[in-house]
């Protein structure tokens, strides 16, 4: 494998095409696509400043390398990358990729970071920004961190372990989705979607867990959380209390405590759904 260090690259497709290489302590400066349609290249202890610079590229391993906030959209069509202790300060970055493993990697600026990508791997990663993996199919998520809006929109079969997302709205239009162990904060959680589980949760949702088809919960927590499960089939295990429930679908609801509970007979039938609360409600409304 050829060795590249301490260079300088500028202008357009300044590495158009490299295969093989090993890229260290090198800066990519203003221009375009300088890895343009690589493949099998290592990174380490380099700089980009250019503007989409890994597009259409194969077996990429990046190390202590960082994308300014110059290298807007820097990696889109590529395959099997692998990035470790990396900060992206450019929005934007990896689009319609696939097998894409993340560790240690910071997006301070993660506007549209991960849309539309296939089988990827978080392992204690941090976003702040909106729209973070939207339409990605196929994740392994440990230890994320995420602040912004609308996470999650349109993705399948992702499992989330010990992570705290605080979203507006999250994992809206989703299907097979499993979250253990986690915070959750936002306005509206999940809706419009199938087959959510969540154990070991923290949920806090104005109108949360709402038009769900095969909602499950165990063993979770709904702090701040009002009307919750409004046209959902639901099975739900809650500690503690839940501040109001409207016009669920079908299902179990079990809490500790219910605050309100509204149940429409014009809207759901309230045979349907079967609620066990040990403490009296304060009001119910049918």
């Amino acid at each position: 494998m050829k060795e590249i260090r301490n260079e300088h690259f500028s202008g357009e497709r300044a590495l158009y095409q490299a295969n093989g290489l090993q890229i260290s302590g090198t800066s990519f400066g203003y221009g375009e696509a300088p890895l343009k349609r690589s493949s099998y290249i290592k990174l380490s202890d380099s700089t980009f400043s250019s503007k989409f610079p890994l597009w259409h590229s194969e077996m990429i391993k990046l190390k202590n390398c960082m994308m300014t906030e110059d290298g807007r959209a820097a990696i889109w069509y590529a395959k099997e990358v692998g990035a470790d202790d990396i900060i992206v300060e450019a929005p934007k970055c990896f689009r319609r990729c696939d097998r894409v493993t993340l560790r240690n990697v910071s997006f301070p600026n993660g506007d549209e970071v991960l849309w539309k990508c296939n089988n990827v791997r978080i392992d204690r990663v941090k976003v702040n920004g909106d729209y973070f993996a939207m339409d990605c199919d196929g994740m392994e998520i440990n230890g994320l961190e995420v602040e912004g809006g609308y996470a999650f929109d349109g993705v399948h079969n992702v499992t989330v372990r010990n992570s705290v997302i605080n979203s507006r709205d999250a994992f809206w239009n989703s299907e097979n989705v499993v979250i253990y162990n986690s915070t959750i904060k936002g306005k509206c959680f999940g809706w419009n979607s199938r087959n959510i589980s969540l154990i070991n949760c923290t949920i806090e949702s104005r109108e949360g867990m709402c038009y769900i088809e095969n909602l499950m919960m165990k063993n979770c927590k709904l702090p701040n959380t009002i009307f919750a499960f409004e046209y959902s089939t639901v099975n739900a295990d809650i500690i503690g209390k839940i501040d109001s429930i409207r016009n669920p679908l079908s299902g179990i609801i079990k809490a500790d405590s219910i605050g309100v509970i509204i149940l429409e007979q014009d809207k759901v039938n309230p045979m349907r759904t079967k609620i066990i609360c040990e403490d009296q409600l304060i009001s119910q409304h049918i």
